[in-house]
């Protein structure tokens, strides 16, 4: 469709910035997400009424805002970052938007062009270069009136199966070059997997004696949630989460949950065995975190995939894929007839609940999730960064619902903290909790300004157990001793409500587990957002 000029012009001609603020109007990109420079400045001149600016008070947390949005919205966000040294200091979420699969433009300020060939003050030299290889594409256009070009491309590669970011480096002066509006066009983003492989799934399926399901974090990406539960519903398929997975696929209080597979290839196998098909859906096949060694699948079995990323299909070292839109394949998998039903598997024994501490000792992980569990409503939304704990999070606090549980699938750190403010702008009508590291939360601590500013009614709860435990844990696969010191993993002297006051929040220290039940469920209530500082063991 050809794009409408809304944007008045301050003179005569119409230029770069009035097409691309069209352009955005038209796409729905009404937010932008930034920390402004000097090269910056040209776009936001006659900053349009209808349009927001979402300030980060740094430049991983405009991307990590931008990411949570996206992935609550489910459309690309626009990211405005500041020539080198900002995209420097966003790369971690920009890595980490990458492996989530978030479509998002992000662009960047250059010094003029005039400037280029002098290598001037806070220039990007070889711009397009920096954010790769974790962006679907990146461009810095050759004249300042192919930049609204530019960005319509970078929206249509950002949207397209599978979508993530994309990177337009933009000179300084291209903003009031004269230009002409562009013709929006209407374009696919899902493509349907190949029939005949789809088939082969389908056939396999049938006849299985004991399939497994192996979902990842594309089926809720993809909208595939309820096509993924009636098809393990239908063939009685043993359901696993995959390993790393940002999303939460399938409901974990199901009869045919099965729970968490490990990144280690030896688990892996332990765990899918007895089953003698497999089926990744939306997921990798697999992700692993440490070495391993022997088969890739128990003896016995065949592994089947369906995935919207072809390069994830390319190093599977095993199996058939299927490559196109999850929603589209599980859909058509689930036209075929039923050949005979299944009687159903056993159920996973649900995990014992957690004690509370003795007089003077801290509280357990355990006892902090299962408490937040039980007084949190089931559709809420939670926002997870806390690697230690995440095993003992996935026992204690189950997700019910699509689209109520986001975290990174990159392993970097600073992702959620400032993916809880995009979410909560997002989904307004939802309650927004976030749970988090003290490590972590360090990462992208600005994030509670944003959250304050915005008057979003967000409880961060921090489990603060003063250390990076991670690394600690992690430490016996390198050959560390019981007992042996991990340098640079204490975390002593944090005070996070000082913090959280600090930056504009409330804050409440909570260390009594008697007290911590309804703490949660004055911070759940409260009207702003809110730090829940949980000391842990």
């Amino acid at each position: 469709m050809q794009v409408t000029p809304q944007t008045a012009p301050s003179q005569d001609t119409y230029t770069v910035r009035h097409a691309v603020i069209d352009m955005l109007r038209e796409l729905g990109m009404t937010r932008i997400f930034g920390n402004p420079g000097s090269t910056e400045l040209p776009l936001f001149r006659d900053y349009p009424k209808d349009f927001s600016y979402e300030l980060g008070l740094q430049e991983t947390v405009v991307v990590g805002m931008a990411d949570g949005y996206a992935q609550a919205t489910r459309k690309a966000s626009f990211v405005n970052l500041h020539s080198a040294a900002g995209v420097g200091h966003a790369m971690a979420n920009i890595f980490t938007a990458f492996k989530n699969r978030t479509p998002m433009v992000i662009t960047a300020g250059q010094q003029a062009r005039s400037l280029l060939q002098f290598d001037p003050f806070l220039h990007a030299r070889d711009a397009t270069e920096l954010p790769k290889p974790y962006v679907k594409w990146s461009c810095e256009p050759a004249r300042a009136e192919d930049v609204p070009q530019a960005l319509a491309r970078a929206y249509y590669i950002a949207m397209q199966e599978p979508r993530g970011p994309v990177f337009v480096s933009i000179p300084a002066d291209d903003w009031d070059k004269p230009c002409e509006p562009i013709t929006l066009r209407q374009v696919g983003f899902e493509t349907r997997p190949n029939p005949q492989t789809l088939a082969a799934i389908g056939e396999a399926l049938d006849a299985a004696k004991s399939p497994v399901f192996v979902v990842g974090a594309s089926v809720d990406r993809g909208q595939a949630w309820d096509a993924v539960v009636a098809l393990a519903e239908r063939h009685q398929a043993r359901v696993f989460v995959a390993p790393m997975s940002g999303r939460c696929s399938f409901p974990e209080d199901h009869p045919l949950f099965a729970g968490f597979l490990p990144a280690m290839r030896e688990r892996i196998v332990d765990l899918l065995g007895g089953h003698d098909m497999i089926f990744a859906v939306g997921a990798a096949a697999f992700t692993y975190h440490v070495e391993g060694a022997g088969p890739f699948i128990p003896a016995g079995s065949a592994l089947f995939q369906l995935i919207e990323d072809p390069s994830i299909a390319a190093w599977a070292p095993v199996g058939t894929a299927a490559v196109g839109n999850i929603r589209l394949g599980v859909q058509e998998l689930l036209d075929r007839p039923l050949l005979a039903k299944r009687p159903a598997p056993a159920r996973k024994p649900a995990p014992p609940v957690p004690a509370a501490p003795e007089p003077g000792e801290r509280m357990s992980v355990a006892f902090a999730m299962h408490t937040l569990t039980t007084v949190r409503d089931r559709h809420s939304i939670i926002v997870e960064e806390a690697p230690s704990s995440r095993p003992t999070i996935q026992t204690y606090l189950p997700i019910y619902h699509s689209e109520t549980f986001f975290t990174m699938c990159s392993g970097g750190l600073g992702h959620s903290m400032p993916a809880a403010v995009g979410i909560a702008l997002a989904k307004p009508e939802k309650k927004v909790i976030a749970v988090i590291g003290d490590g972590s939360a360090m990462y992208a601590i600005q994030a509670l300004w944003s959250a304050a500013n915005l008057r979003l009614p967000i409880t961060f709860v921090i489990l603060k157990n003063r250390r990076y435990a991670a690394l600690q844990d992690f430490s016996r696969v390198f050959g560390y001793r019981e007992g042996e010191k991990v340098e640079g993993t204490e975390l002593p002297d944090l005070d996070f409500v000082a913090l959280a006051k600090g930056h504009g929040c409330d804050g409440v220290h909570v260390d009594d587990a008697a007290q911590l039940e309804q703490v949660l469920k004055d911070s759940i209530a409260h009207p702003h957002p809110i730090v829940v500082e949980v000391e842990v063991a």
